[in-house]
């Protein structure tokens, strides 16, 4: 069974030039996506072949399993923009549908034969796709003799640089929960970031003298943990240091729900609707309820200050 959405969308991907191709959610495009995306590209390029990258969205479990959500580390646009900085001739996205779930892995690579003219696929030793992961290695070796292309299994990158544990999405949520920021940047091979439009908020800051850009950020976005950060505001003008708490207010007891406030240092426009990215360099610390809002003020304020000295650190290496 092969959906017309998913041809139509393999259709729109294609570039009219035999391809090179590697499948996979990607979601992150962390250190381990990348390697494997340079071996297509190199693969590619030794072949006379376009380079090409085919992902899923949503994610397959959150359609297989009805009790799963998923956070991803990347949304699909950022996803599609990173896959596309990385050098790729083209980038697919195939809707992951209750229908598609049930396509055999056959009648999928005989698609891409097809609309993407595929004569080199570029797996991971624990690759599976199709109805009930039935598109292992060997089996699509097979395909892959069957209807003219060629299938390279290769070893994905470890966190280490060696042969041990696998870099994973799952890993990189793991911390960013944990509010390990420097793992984050390790795992990722770049600094993690939001992004979202500027909304109101309780506007406490400004009667406190910290005034705060509210980003509203989607609910299916994984985020740091509670706590407070050394960020960079994304503003048109280029990166502004800044300090970012993400928590629920226990200060206050109408604190609300759990939010992303961004101080941007020497700052004071009008930003509201405004697309911000927050780029997170370091955790400070950890969420805390204070006795009173003078001591929260004065707790902002080291924490200003500590994330000042930290960026200034940062910039200067």
């Amino acid at each position: 069974m092969v959906t017309e959405l998913a041809r139509e969308q393999l259709r729109r991907a294609a570039i009219g030039r035999p391809t090179a191709l590697t499948i996979g959610i990607f979601d992150g495009v962390h250190r381990g996506h990348q390697a494997v995306i340079r071996q297509v590209i190199n693969t590619a390029h030794r072949h006379g072949l376009a380079a090409g990258a085919i992902t899923f969205h949503p994610h397959p479990r959150e359609v297989l399993r009805r009790d799963l959500t998923i956070e991803y580390v990347t949304s699909l646009e950022d996803r599609l923009a990173l896959l596309r900085e990385t050098g790729l001739d083209t980038v697919a996205t195939v809707s992951f549908t209750s229908e598609f779930a049930q396509t055999e892995a056959g009648d999928f690579v005989r698609m891409l034969v097809e609309e993407l003219q595929l004569k080199r696929l570029i797996i991971g030793e624990d690759f599976a796709l199709g109805r009930q992961r039935g598109g292992d290695p060997e089996t699509l070796a097979q395909l892959g003799r069957e209807l003219n292309f060629d299938v390279d299994v290769i070893d994905l990158i470890a966190d280490n640089g060696e042969q041990a544990e696998k870099i994973s999405s799952t890993e990189i949520r793991a911390a960013l929960n944990d509010g390990a920021i420097e793992r984050v940047t390790a795992l990722l091979g770049r600094r993690f970031a939001v992004h979202g439009p500027v909304v109101l908020g309780f506007e406490r800051g400004r009667t406190i003298g910290f005034a705060t850009a509210n980003v509203a950020v989607g609910a299916d976005r994984a985020i740091p943990g509670p706590g407070v950060y050394a960020t960079l505001a994304h503003l048109p003008e280029g990166p502004r240091p800044s300090v970012t708490n993400i928590g629920v207010r226990p200060t206050f007891e109408d604190g609300g729900g759990l939010s992303i406030e961004c101080h941007i240092f020497d700052f004071d426009r009008d930003i509201y609707d405004t697309d911000l990215r927050v780029e997170f360099v370091q955790r400070l610390r950890g969420e805390r309820k204070f006795e009173g809002v003078e001591q929260l003020v004065e707790q902002i304020a080291r924490d200003c200050e500590a994330a000042r000295t930290l960026l200034a650190e940062e910039s200067a290496q």
